[in-house]
Formats: C-alpha cells, sequence, structure tokens
C-alpha cells in the first residue's frame, strides 16, 4: 500500500480510537445487540468451521485488529493459540492494550507491510477491514497475507453485505464508515484467487436481529443465501 494511503487511514483511526465503542454501539443499536454479540459471532464461527475441517490454528493473525474487540473472544475460542494482532492505527492498538492486557503481541502496520515472517501464521483472520481499504490495494494486502501464512493455512475474511439493504443503511450513517466503500462478495473471492489463494468459498451470515432470535439456529443452513448481513470468505494457501 503507497504510505499516502497507510497514512490517511493511520490519521483516521487514530482519531476515532478512543470513542470507536461507542459510536459503533449507537450505529447497531437497532439491531437490539451490542459490539461484543458480533465479534463473538465472528470468532465462534471461526471456531466452529477449524473444528470441523481439522485445519491447525496454533498461531493466529488479527488483520486490522483495532481497539481489540475480537481479543478476548480468541481468549475463549482460541485459548491455546498465539496471537498476533496487527492495526494501521497506533492509537488503537494502544486503547486494545488498555481494554485487554495480556500475552497477545501487537504489531503496526506501515510502509505497505505487516512485521512478521513469511509463512509464520497457521490461520489469518479479518473483520470489517476490507472495506475501510481502498479497492485497488485489495490485491496487495491479500498477497501480504498470503506470505504470512503457512501452506495449507487458513484465510477468513468477514466482511459487511452490500446485497443486505439494511447493511448498506448501517454504513453509510455510521461515523466510522465515512470514507469505506463496501466490497461485495464476488468480487473479492475474485481477488483472492488472484492473490494466490486456494479453495476459495463465499457463506453469508447474520440473518436475524435480536427480536427474530429464536431464528439464528437456522443460519448455518443459510449460507448459500445472498441476503446475509455480512459473508464470510474462507480460502486456503497453496501448498
Amino acid at each position: 500500500m503507497p504510505s499516502r494511503t497507510a497514512k490517511s487511514l493511520q490519521a483516521e483511526f487514530d482519531l476515532l480510537a478512543d470513542e470507536y465503542h461507542e459510536l459503533h454501539r449507537a450505529n447497531i443499536a437497532i439491531t437490539g445487540e451490542g459490539p461484543e454479540y458480533f465479534s463473538e459471532y465472528k470468532v465462534a464461527d471461526l471456531a466452529d468451521f477449524v473444528r470441523g475441517s481439522g485445519a491447525p490454528a496454533a498461531r493466529i493473525l488479527d488483520f486490522g485488529s483495532g481497539i481489540g474487540n475480537s481479543v478476548p473472544f480468541f481468549r475463549k475460542y482460541f485459548g491455546e493459540s498465539i496471537l498476533n494482532c496487527a492495526d494501521v492505527s497506533s492509537r488503537s492498538i494502544a486503547v486494545a492494550r488498555s481494554r485487554f492486557p495480556g500475552s497477545e503481541r501487537y504489531l503496526q502496520v506501515e510502509e505497505g507491510s505487516i512485521p512478521l515472517r513469511d509463512q509464520s501464521n497457521d490461520l489469518v483472520f479479518s473483520a470489517c477491514v476490507f472495506h475501510h481499504i481502498p479497492h485497488e490495494e485489495h490485491d496487495h494486502w491479500l498477497a501480504e497475507l498470503r506470505r504470512l501464512t503457512r501452506p495449507g493455512g487458513l484465510l477468513a475474511i468477514y466482511e459487511h453485505n452490500p446485497l443486505n439493504p439494511l447493511t448498506v443503511h448501517a454504513v453509510r450513517t455510521c461515523p466510522l464508515d465515512v470514507n469505506a466503500c463496501l466490497v461485495g462478495a464476488r468480487a473479492l473471492r475474485q481477488r483472492a484467487l488472484r492473490a494466490g489463494w486456494r479453495h476459495v468459498r463465499i457463506d453469508y451470515k447474520v440473518f436475524f436481529p435480536s427480536m427474530l432470535k429464536v431464528l439464528r439456529p437456522l443460519e448455518p443452513r443459510l449460507g448459500w443465501l445472498g441476503l446475509g448481513a455480512q459473508y464470510r470468505l474462507i480460502a486456503t494457501a497453496p501448498l
């Protein structure tokens, strides 16, 4: 990523870091859930996938870890794993460390790279990050994440679904997303393939708000239905 873009993203999220949690909470209040629900949803969903596939997850990278919303849930669902948290915003990293002191390793993303060794992670996770990255930079970052993933390791990206009108409304009215641009599942899949990832699959997620939570057990059967509020991309690093 050109340094201009990295610096602008850093400046944007440095300014938002201290109020990020409450801005996010206010924006999603209509769903009847708080930020913790959606953070746990993704990590729990990933844990189910890893368990079902038998994929190793001893070393995990959270790319775009922000203020650490996923950290307590990685501790809950991947308690034996080593977690690396990488973000472009130094202030967000400081807030995350303050909120969740522990053994996680924090890394600042800069100059178009993540300061980790090649093939040093079993699993790379990214939650609603790519819509903040300019689309012309997606290929670069998908290739960078592949560099950091061991052969046969997994990539799991969760993103907002631009086919869902409530999601589009939420993003348009969120002060955290002023400069964001949603990315569709098909486009992100093509970019992942172009960056060298293999066996790329898409599943749609988050169908029912709190008032309809009695229906949530049905969600694993609805992955094919392109109306979920979010989607999950899973891919494998080539052997």
